[in-house]
């Protein structure tokens, strides 16, 4: 099991209101994968996370799309506005090293580069990189088409 699979199980957990065990397996995910995965995010089916979900850290109110690979080491939080947290779309790979920060959604179908700072929405259909990251290119095919034996 990865972390995934633990956020799933305390997500099911915390949503038929069974107390208790979702905090010990969010401890556990911590303890095995260094991550912190809090039980009350959305994450949409099939989406995953890349090398086990290793050092993974998201806001407890994030919102992640369908078919989206989380690479290792990415943080999906607020800035200092408390009420900003980052909305993710459908079919999105976020690569090793990202960070998504404050109160933007990331549109559907997107690349977002390594080691990427991204603190401005996102369209659909695009690719970001740098610090902080910018559009370098658009497309108009499915992303996992381009990112060969990815998903």
């Amino acid at each position: 099991m990865n972390a995934i699979g633990l956020f799933r199980l305390s997500n099911f957990l915390y949503r038929h209101k069974i107390p208790f065990l979702p905090k010990i397996i969010k401890g556990v995910n911590f303890i095995l994968f260094n991550s912190v995965i809090p039980y009350s995010c959305v994450i949409g089916k099939k989406s995953k996370f890349a090398y086990g979900g290793i050092g993974v850290v998201l806001h407890s109110k994030s919102i992640i799309g369908e078919k989206v690979i989380i690479g290792q080491n990415v943080t999906i939080g607020r800035q200092l506005d408390p009420m900003g947290v980052p909305r993710i779309g459908d079919n999105v790979y976020i690569a090793a090293g990202s960070r998504i920060l404050g109160d933007i959604t990331i549109g559907s179908n997107v690349i977002i580069g390594a080691n990427s700072v991204v603190i401005n929405s996102v369209p659909d259909n695009t690719i970001v990189a740098g610090v902080p990251a910018k559009v370098i290119k658009t497309t108009s095919v499915d992303i996992y088409t381009l990112l060969k034996n990815i998903y």
